[in-house]
Formats: structure tokens, sequence, C-alpha cells
């Protein structure tokens, strides 16, 4: 589960990177920009989430030790 969490962290960092080469910086919000910007957002919010979840499976691992 770890693994693959890593996985789609590193895939959802490329999603990140390709569309920051697809934005306008002149003017952001306007045609294709735009939903590249939305494309930023949810690979951050991806790669949020799975460092939440491989966070909360380190300390589940801990919690079951004890």
């Amino acid at each position: 589960m770890i693994k693959l969490s890593y996985v789609i962290s590193v895939i959802a960092f490329l999603i990140v990177i390709y569309n920051l080469t697809i934005v306008n910086w002149e003017d952001p919000f306007s045609g294709d920009s735009i939903i590249a910007l939305i494309a930023i957002m949810c690979g951050v919010c991806c790669v949020m989430i799975m460092t939440i979840l491989r966070t909360s499976k380190k300390i589940q691992k801990l919690a079951g030790r004890n």
C-alpha cells in the first residue's frame, strides 16, 4: 500500500510539472490555462492526500506495537 502511494504521488507530481508548462503566465485565467491550473491544484491535492495516507499508516503501525 505504501509503495502504491509513492507511485501515485510521483504520477501526480509529473502531472503538475506538465501542466505548469501549459499555463500561459501572461493570462493564466483564459482558455487552456484555466484547465491547466485546475489540474495543477488537483495534482497538489493528490500529493497531499497520499502524504497524509502514508503518515496515518506509519502511526497505525506504531500504535499496533504497544
